[in-house]
Parts: structure tokens; sequence; C-alpha cells
């Protein structure tokens, strides 16, 4: 017989999580998460503070599968769902029969929604990756952004920003799919056309 004796693993304890420093390491990184998102300075502070008490609530479920800040951003990212749902809220019954337009159509691609090759945008002239130009378009950008409505707003965010399921999207929001395509579709023509015509 082996002598060889099998060394139990050690069980290891979930990481050391340490809530005295959540404003100070998170605080700014999650505000963040929330203005680009919400683009209201209050109400991103608020759903900051919100994510803590409820991290703080929820402390011992915490399991270590992920870094502190990944776990308090999820966390978050749920809080601004909510968001989302209340504003679309009645909303969607206002889309509930919207079809497709064909200048919709013509547009994008039916297979796979990106742009067709003669309708896509042309080049904004930021190729070279200069950072102030890139932030002043991204600045511009998040004002166009502002001026979609509710639901629309909700839907491409979800989509483009957080690379969420059509699925969850749909379920989240209470749009149906073909809705969904087509407040997309909308929603970049609406961005293109605010996007040249705010951008020199």
């Amino acid at each position: 017989m082996s002598n060889y004796k099998s060394e139990e693993m050690p069980v290891t304890e979930p990481p050391a999580i340490d809530p005295t420093h959540w404003v100070e390491n998170h605080a700014d990184y999650l505000f963040s998460y929330a203005i680009t998102r919400i683009n209201d300075e209050e109400q991103a502070r608020d759903l900051v503070q919100e994510t803590f008490l409820a991290a703080l609530e929820r402390i011992d479920k915490f399991e270590g599968r992920s870094s502190e800040r990944t776990w308090l951003t999820s966390i978050l990212k749920n809080k601004v769902i909510d968001v989302y749902r209340k504003k679309s809220s009645g909303l969607n019954k206002i889309t509930t029969s919207l079809d497709a337009e064909p200048q919709d159509q013509d547009f994008f691609d039916a297979t796979d929604g990106h742009w067709n090759k003669t309708h896509r945008p042309q080049a904004f002239g930021i190729e070279e990756h200069d950072p102030l130009m890139s932030k002043e378009l991204n600045s511009i950008l998040q004002k166009c952004m502002q001026k979609l409505p509710a639901l629309w707003l909700s839907v491409f965010t979800m989509k483009h920003m957080d690379d969420e399921t059509t699925d969850l999207i749909c379920a989240e929001l209470k749009v149906s799919p073909s809705n969904f395509w087509v407040i997309i579709h909308r929603a970049k023509l609406n961005l293109r056309a605010c996007l040249q015509k705010n951008w020199t």
C-alpha cells in the first residue's frame, strides 16, 4: 500500500471586506459609473449612497467571488436599472404599435442591426485619438443622449453601455423584441443627427 496521504484542501475564507474604506476607495468610481448613465448629479450621489447602504445590509452574502468594487458596482447597476424602469414605466405603452419605418430599414442591416454601408456615419475627425477631442465628443454625446425619450435612453444605455442581452432589456423594461430594435434604430438616428449638428 502506498504511504501517500492525501492532504485536505485548505478552506479559503472570502477576502476581507472593509466598509470603513468604501467611500474613500470606491465612491468616485461608483459616482462616475452612475453619472454617465443617469446624467443627474444629485440622483447619482443618492444611488451611490443607496448602494453602500444595500451593501451593508447584505455584507454577509459577499462570497469573495469578485472584487469588492465589482460587487458594489453590480449592486449599483441594479439600482440604475430600477431608475430606468421607473422612468420608462408607462412610456412603453406609447411604443406598443411601433413598426419599423422604411427609412429605418434603409439605414440598418435587417440581420444584425448595424449601419448599412451607404448610410454609415462619416468619420468625426478623432481618429488620432486626441484625448481632448475625445473628451469634448463624449461631452456632446452625453448631452445628445439626454435628449432621447426616457425609454429610448434606457434601452440604448443598457444595450450599448452595459452590454445587456436583448432578452434581459425587454424583460426589465417590458418592451417587445420588435419594438426594442425599432427603439435602438431610432435612437441611433437621433444621436447621429445630434452629433453631426453639434460636433464641428
